[in-house]
């Protein structure tokens, strides 16, 4: 008989798998589209989700999951802000995207405590998880919360500075998905020769330059700037 945790599990899996999928869909697909579009808002969806569900699991099984609670937070809060990055002019928006951004803040705050509280333990790891692997999960918090600080107190917002804000925080979600597909939990379902074969680090690069190189293209981009409502 499946137990809540383990349908927790496998729903955390299968969705996480579709995430990447659809985020693979969106990422190559031509931006403003509508394959890009409905790709996208599948993508927030099952990666919204998946993180929660991952969150829960990091909760509920701290002693093998902890940083898997970490992730989640970060997950969930890249794809929900990055939804309201683009949508930061509408009213009611900032609001909302202010309470997410003190979120990744403080989640941020608790993966720099995690880290170097696992420095000092004597086998430098924390509930199964290296110092490294959390400070790895702040660094991305942390980037994001300098783009929160930006959208958040910058007196103008121009159009390409959202529309960068927006890929920024989707490439991180999906590249956590990856990384948890291939290089994390999900290499396991691959066989050893695979995972020795550094095959499996070929879909996170990829999306790390394909960000770089969308990013590049946003922003030298001459676009009006837009004040802040």
């Amino acid at each position: 008989m499946l137990t809540p945790d383990t349908i927790t599990l496998i729903a955390h899996v299968l969705l996480g798998s579709l995430a990447v999928l659809l985020g693979a869909i969106a990422l190559g697909a031509r931006k403003g589209r509508k394959v890009h579009v409905g790709a996208g808002r599948l993508f927030v969806v099952s990666m919204g989700i998946a993180s929660v569900l991952g969150a829960v699991l990091g909760a509920l099984k701290y002693e093998t999951f902890w940083i898997t609670f970490h992730a989640g937070i970060l997950g969930a809060t890249l794809v929900t802000s990055g939804v309201l990055a683009v949508r930061i002019h509408a009213r009611g928006v900032k609001v909302w995207f202010k309470a997410i951004a003190v979120l990744n803040a403080l989640n941020a705050v608790a993966l720099f405590g995690a880290g170097w509280y696992a420095t000092t333990l004597p086998d430098g790891h924390l509930f199964g998880f290296a110092a490294a692997d959390y400070f790895f999960l702040f660094a991305m918090a942390a980037v994001v919360c300098g783009g929160d600080a930006r959208m958040i107190f910058g007196a103008k917002i121009s159009n390409k500075l959202r529309i960068a804000q927006h890929l920024l925080r989707m490439c991180i979600g999906f590249f956590i998905a990856a990384g948890s597909a291939f290089t994390g939990p999900g290499a396991s379902a691959f066989p050893q020769a695979v995972r020795d074969s550094g095959l499996l680090s070929l879909p996170e690069l990829t999306i790390v330059l394909l960000m770089l190189f969308w990013l590049w293209r946003t922003l030298r981009k001459a676009r009006p700037v837009v004040a802040t409502q």
